[in-house]
C-alpha cells in the first residue's frame, strides 16, 4: 500500500508531545499505526523532545511535591476505572475491521444523515466530549461543500475520495485547516469508509449542509 498524503510536522509533533487533543490524537494514532515513515518521524520528534528536556537546568521541588502528584494520579485513574470496569466497549457491525487503535472504544451503529451518507460516532475512553467519527460514504457521492473553524483530520480506512487538492485512498490521512474549503467526492468503484474528527466544527454550506449540520456538530 502506498500513502501519498501525511500528517503535517506541525500535527506529527504535537501528537508525539502528547499535546494533540484526544480526537485528532486517535486518527492520527491509526494513520501512524500503518505507516512506517510517520512512525519514524514521530520518533524522531521524540527523541528531540527528551533531548530537550536533559538540557533544561534541573528545578528543586517542594517536598509535599511528590504527594501532591500521586494524589492527582489516583483520582484520574480511579475516574477512568469507574467508566470501564465490569464491562467491555460497544461494537457495532459496521461491515469493516477497525485499526486495533479503536479497541478500547465504544463503536456505535451506521446512522442515515443524507442519500448516501452515513456516520458511527466514536467514543474515547474518559473522553466522551472528543468529536470522532466514522462517516461512509456511497460511490460517486458528493459531501457537501464545507470548511472548518478549525482543524478536521480524515483517514481513509477503505475506498478513496478526490477534492481539488487530490485523491486520497486507504492509508491517507487528510488534513484541512479553516484556509480549506473543498467537496470531496468519493470514487465510483466502492463506498468509502473514514475516520475523522474536528477541532472546532465543520461549516457546512448550502442547503443540504445546513440540514445535516446539527448531526455532525
Amino acid at each position: 500500500m502506498t500513502i501519498n498524503h501525511h500528517p503535517s510536522d506541525e500535527t506529527l509533533l504535537r501528537y508525539a508531545s502528547g499535546t494533540l487533543e484526544p480526537g485528532p490524537r486517535v486518527v492520527v494514532a491509526v494513520h501512524v499505526s500503518g505507516c512506517r515513515a510517520c512512525e519514524d518521524r514521530g520518533a524522531d520528534f521524540e527523541a528531540i523532545g527528551g533531548s530537550v528536556l536533559e538540557d533544561i537546568e534541573a528545578v528543586e521541588l517542594s517536598a509535599s511535591a511528590l504527594d501532591h502528584m500521586m494524589v492527582r494520579i489516583d483520582a484520574m485513574s480511579g475516574k477512568d476505572s469507574a467508566r470501564t470496569v465490569g464491562r467491555k466497549p460497544a461494537r457495532a457491525e459496521i461491515g469493516i475491521r477497525l485499526p486495533d487503535v479503536l479497541d478500547n472504544c465504544d463503536v456505535g451503529g451506521w446512522r442515515w444523515i443524507g442519500p448516501g451518507i452515513r456516520f458511527s460516532r466514536v467514543t474515547l475512553p474518559g473522553e466522551p466530549e472528543a468529536n470522532v467519527m466514522l462517516l461512509k460514504v456511497a460511490p460517486g457521492r458528493k459531501l457537501p461543500k464545507h470548511t472548518h473553524s478549525g482543524r478536521e483530520y480524515m483517514q481513509v480506512l477503505s475506498g478513496s475520495f478526490a477534492d481539488a487538492r487530490g485523491r486520497y485512498r486507504p492509508g491517507d490521512m487528510d488534513e484541512a485547516d479553516s484556509k480549506v474549503e473543498h467537496q470531496p467526492i468519493v470514487d465510483p468503484q466502492a463506498e468509502c469508509i473514514c475516520i475523522a474528527a474536528l477541532e472546532g466544527q465543520m461549516r457546512l454550506r448550502g442547503f443540504f449542509g445546513r440540514i445535516i449540520q446539527p448531526f455532525i456538530g
